[in-house]
């Protein structure tokens, strides 16, 4: 009998090692892979990285557009026809010469009145 447990017991540390060894290997594997830092991980914070850069870019054009009309809004260089442009709006008044389009959904002036001549 006792041969016959000390062949189990040799073939069991045999074994026991390389087993140990490959599910080391395969944990490290699946995790390199699925983990919270693997490689999907990896790829899908990529697919963030290049949406935010896309975001970024409009940002830094709506940036760019509201910075130059800021700039001939500015006393030393102003603009003539931004300054008439933002007058019209502010105080809802056109010029005799214009032409208006009513766009659906938007109310109508509710007098003649509304429509008076700015200086040129």
């Amino acid at each position: 009998m006792h041969a016959l447990g000390s062949a189990f017991n040799r073939a069991f540390r045999q074994i026991i090692g390389p087993v140990l060894g490959a599910s080391v290997v395969a944990y490290f594997a699946y995790h390199t892979v699925q983990g919270d830092r693997g490689l999907v991980a990896l790829t899908h914070l990529q697919g963030e990285v290049e949406e935010a850069s896309r975001v970024l870019a409009d940002v830094r054009h709506e940036r760019e557009q509201l910075e130059h009309r800021a700039r001939l809004l500015r006393p030393d260089n102003l603009d003539p026809d931004m300054l008439e442009e933002r007058a019209r709006l502010l105080l809802n008044k056109t010029h005799p010469d214009d032409l208006v389009i009513l766009l659906p959904g938007r109310p109508a002036p509710q007098s003649p009145q509304d429509t008076q001549p700015v200086s040129r």
